[in-house]
């Protein structure tokens, strides 16, 4: 169980051999690794800043109450900072669990968070400059659907 903030690439594929060793009593195991896009030559680079310490710390907050709701035997998460070149990997997130489905349902609640509510600060730069990133309606979205899960 742990989260890494990173600036240099990382390897998802190693990632994923290594969260997978050793597991005797794990029925499934889900990955999720998300990439930077170029949108259409819109985006050349893609910048995220985060506060060490703060956001490690929100981030494994979260990771944890979510292995606490869908019983996780383990989890992993590894988030890009710094400049991300499209075709790049982000975020990698891996859960394990006694079962296939709430190994899937906690990474997609684990990605949702990430990408709404993680304390990241993101920019784009493209041939109109620089903008900075807020999350998308449909993000909202998402990440709402576990609040009301958890009513």
């Amino acid at each position: 169980m742990s989260v890494t903030l990173q600036s240099d690439p990382f390897d998802p594929g190693g990632l994923l051999s290594a969260f997978c060793q050793g597991r005797r009593e794990t029925g499934g195991i889900c990955s999720f690794t998300g990439l930077a896009r170029a949108e259409a030559g819109q985006t050349r680079l893609l910048t995220l800043e985060a506060y060490p310490g703060f956001t490690d710390a929100a981030i494994m907050a979260m990771a944890e109450d979510a292995a606490i709701r869908f019983g996780l035997q383990d989890w992993r998460i590894v988030h890009r900072v710094g400049p991300i070149s499209p075709g790049e990997a982000i975020v990698f997130v891996a859960t394990a669990a006694a079962h296939r489905r709430a190994a899937f349902e906690a990474c997609d609640h684990l990605m949702d968070w990430l990408k709404s509510r993680a304390p990241f600060w993101k920019q784009e730069q493209g041939p109109g400059g620089r903008q900075w990133i807020e999350p998308t309606s449909q993000d909202l979205a998402d990440a709402s659907r576990w609040d009301r899960a958890a009513d």
